[in-house]
């Protein structure tokens, strides 16, 4: 009876509606790229050789488009997380912290059990990053459930605990023995790296991670679970008037999220550093949530966002180099996508009333 009531209850999906947050996305970045160019000229460069270099750093080559991907990976899968709570309304902002433990636990399991055989060990720490994201997530899930403790706060909060955690364990406890004391983990044995996609690349199955995990949100979103997260989101009072625990999604999905956000710390270590750095998440976590948000949460929305920041990302560094544009002003230009995009629905409803 409660199944019934939750397929009856549940939203349905907009898609006229999407296309039209989409095409109003397309148009902010474009407005924010004229942006661009006029700071460009006034800073004395070329908008079009500098947009001609980032055209060409992220996406001129197959070595720069791998590169591209490489960057939008972990970017995507922390997208997907956060989109399964922020639709249920829970804002979690604490992905990076996730990453980090699903980073600490993944490494730390390659590490103790070297023994074991490496297909099975990575099995077994991709595991291990998807339940230390887990626990790290349904911290704050737990808290808001029992005692309405605000998520925004304490996933911030948990945010710090898991950078000074990992600062701890890299110069202590986990620090290479024979790494000269910088703070870094010892390497994973050679067995563990994931494979690459494209020789010669930086390219690995991690990627392949991020899109089974665009289809999975797509099934998840279309599943039992995924229509009563909907309707806690929509509307709590009729969450709890059709026999949803709400405390209990208020765990599940942060829970959850954090898992894909654990998982995300496993592709960048097994996939790229093959070891527990200090600087393992870089700011991934925030840049994430904006992903997520440019994408308005959907899959194929997340999917062509993170491309477009991981373009940015890797064409700034070629803006950098070959046109001479400082990266500071790469990070301007971002930031005026980010803010055009936040604010496009006040915009657009300005221009339509």
């Amino acid at each position: 009876t409660t199944s019934l009531k939750t397929e009856e209850a549940a939203p349905r999906f907009d898609w006229r509606r999407l296309w039209e947050r989409f095409y109003q996305a397309a148009l902010s970045v474009v407005l924010a790229l004229l942006i661009g160019a006029l700071l460009l000229w006034a800073s004395g460069t070329n908008p079009l050789t500098a947009y001609s270099s980032l055209l060409y750093g992220a996406f001129g080559t197959v070595d720069r488009f791998a590169e591209t991907l490489v960057k939008a990976t972990p970017l995507l899968i922390i997208a997907i997380s956060v989109s399964i709570s922020f639709r249920a309304q829970v804002w979690n902002i604490g992905a990076e912290g996730q990453l980090i433990l699903g980073a600490i636990a993944s490494t730390w399991v390659a590490l103790t059990f070297s023994s074991v055989s490496a297909p099975l060990l990575m099995l077994l720490s991709l595991v291990a990053a998807a339940i230390g994201g887990a626990l790290w997530g349904a911290i704050a899930g737990l808290l808001k459930a029992t005692v309405q403790a605000n998520e925004v706060i304490t996933t911030s909060m948990l945010n710090y605990v898991a950078v000074y955690l990992l600062a701890y364990l890299v110069r202590g406890p986990m620090i290479d023995p024979q790494g000269f004391n910088f703070p870094q983990s010892a390497l994973i044995r050679e067995s563990l790296e994931l494979p690459r996609l494209i020789p010669g690349t930086r390219l690995n199955l991690a990627f392949v991670l991020a899109l089974v995990l665009v289809v999975g949100a797509f099934v998840f979103w279309r599943s039992t679970v995924g229509l009563r997260t909907e309707i806690v989101g929509a509307s709590r009072r009729v969450a709890k008037q059709i026999g949803l625990s709400v405390g209990a999604m208020f765990v599940l999905v942060t829970a959850l999220s954090g898992a894909l956000a654990g998982m995300a710390g496993w592709g960048e270590i097994f996939g790229l550093h093959f070891r527990l750095i200090e600087e393992i998440a870089r700011g991934l976590g925030n840049l994430g949530i904006v992903v997520a948000l440019l994408g308005e949460l959907h899959p194929i929305g997340m999917l062509a966002s993170s491309l477009l920041f991981g373009a940015l990302v890797v064409g700034g560094n070629a803006m950098e180099r070959n046109a001479g544009v400082p990266f500071a002003l790469v990070d301007v230009i971002q930031g005026v996508i980010i803010l055009l995009v936040l604010a496009r629905t006040y915009f657009f409803k300005k221009a339509s009333s």
